[in-house]
């Protein structure tokens, strides 16, 4: 009798637990996917995936009883990976209308991109942080600098200290620093926020130089600013502040036996780079303007922003101008070489694009970011990673997302094709799971075509 009576209790168990997972309205299942797997470089065919309240519930080789997940996604044949990260990002704000600003938001992550990282703070995105973290908005995750330290700014070093610790208390992510900060004033940063725990992340100034920049341990150094300047031999008695664009001036001038030095001051003070090279490549490349716009994405745009990229973009390279197409050639080779070389022996390289930036449409330019690192010589792995597991470990945030794991947010990708084989397969989204939610690529087309609307009325 005694049998009979644990025979049944387990017997209603099993059930009880059965009718349990059919009643979970937040699971899903994702079945027969070949999973990315961004760390070792390797393909792990025909898992089962299951997700449930924002995370990645287990990876299996099979499941049982599909048929009680409520949701399921039948992804034979495509490939799942985490979501992408954009690193120099901008988010608008006032007096930006709260639609636009979540226009440009959806744009990100209609690429793929879960995670940006803001580059110009303002207090309004310290809201919108947390309102993307509570679900509130559909949006990545999101990281925001504090406002720009520059030589306006943070002219001395008591108004560095002074600002450092307010924008620290304010919660910021970290710190962005702009051009143009004197010397005193950088060095009063950098000893402020290592007091207060704050990072600080950008541009590199003038005074402050790239080996003093390397030396102070950036968090990341971005635009590969500095580093041309970098390689002039100090026998050129140049004056610093004559160096143009990113160093264009002193392009001929550059000395690159110098590069493998700052790669390895790069990798010893664990100083991050975001490339930005799409930026570079749009704006400052000799190619017109009526090309770029005519890019399809610029329709997701304003009339107002097109007008004034194109008449920055004709005031910098245009015919008017005194740009040197045969000098641009030599400035992108020897940036090619920079991050072809921070990327295989420094510390690591981020993706990051500077959107909404000239002719960089948010989520869209990031594709564009990726096909130039490769044509810098970074592999499809490297460049993978700088938007996955990269970023992830630049917030030491890996135990959080940045791959497909088990116990790790579900900020997910699904493609139609192998991204290693072929980074325009990171294009052909089947969808995008945010926050573990699942947003279809139909879903996502008409969103888009809502956000063109949008946009041409603005």
């Amino acid at each position: 009798m005694k049998k009979l009576i644990l025979l049944f209790i387990t017997i209603s168990l099993t059930a009880c637990h059965h009718a349990q997972e059919q009643e979970s309205a937040t699971a899903t299942l994702i079945t027969d996917v070949n999973i990315v797997d961004v760390s070792t470089g390797e393909i792990l065919e025909n898992r089962q995936v299951i997700i449930d309240s924002g995370k990645i519930r287990s990876i299996s080789k099979t499941v049982e009883n599909r048929k009680a997940y409520p949701n399921k996604i039948d992804a034979k044949g495509k490939y799942l990976m985490p979501g992408l990260a954009e690193m120099h990002a901008h988010i608008p704000q006032s007096p930006i209308s709260q639609e636009r600003i979540e226009d440009v938001l959806y744009l990100y992550l209609s690429n793929g991109i879960t995670v940006i990282r803001g580059m110009l703070g303002h207090p309004a995105h310290l809201e919108l942080r947390a309102k993307a973290r509570q679900g509130e908005i559909l949006s990545p995750r999101i990281f925001t600098s504090s406002p720009s330290l520059n030589g306006g700014t943070i002219p001395t070093a008591e108004e560095a200290e002074k600002k450092v610790t307010a924008y620290s208390e304010d919660g910021y992510d970290f710190l962005k620093i702009h051009p143009g900060v004197p010397l005193e004033a950088f060095d009063e940063l950098v000893r402020t926020a290592n007091e207060v725990d704050i990072e600080f992340a950008g541009h590199v100034p003038v005074e402050v130089g790239i080996r003093h920049a390397l030396e102070s341990k950036y968090a990341s150094i971005d635009h590969v600013d500095g580093f041309l300047e970098g390689l002039v031999p100090e026998s050129a008695n140049v004056k610093p502040d004559e160096n143009g664009f990113f160093g264009f001036n002193f392009t001929a001038l550059a000395d690159t036996t110098k590069i493998e030095e700052l790669v390895a001051m790069a990798k010893e003070n664990e100083v991050w780079i975001v490339p930005t090279q799409s930026l570079f490549t749009k704006w400052f490349a000799p190619t017109d303007a009526d090309t770029m716009l005519a890019l399809p994405e610029m329709k997701y745009m304003p009339e107002e922003t097109l007008a004034d990229w194109r008449r920055r973009k004709e005031a910098s390279t245009g015919a008017g101008s005194d740009f040197d197409a045969a000098q641009w050639e030599q400035f992108d080779a020897i940036r090619k070489q920079l991050i072809k070389g921070l990327a295989d022996d420094g510390h690591g390289m981020l993706l990051g694009s500077d959107a909404p930036q000239l002719f960089n449409v948010p989520g869209f330019s990031i594709h564009k970011e990726m096909q130039d690192m490769k044509e810098a010589g970074m592999t499809n792995l490297q460049i993978i990673r700088s938007g996955t597991i990269n970023p992830a470990l630049y917030f030491g945030m890996e135990d959080i997302f940045g791959q497909v794991k088990e116990g790790l947010d579900a900020d997910l990708l699904l493609l139609e094709a192998n991204p290693l084989q072929d980074l325009t397969a990171l294009k052909d989204l089947s969808g995008v799971i945010r926050q573990g939610k699942w947003i279809p690529k139909s879903e996502i087309d008409e969103k888009l075509s809502q956000i063109a609307r949008n946009a041409s009325k603005n």
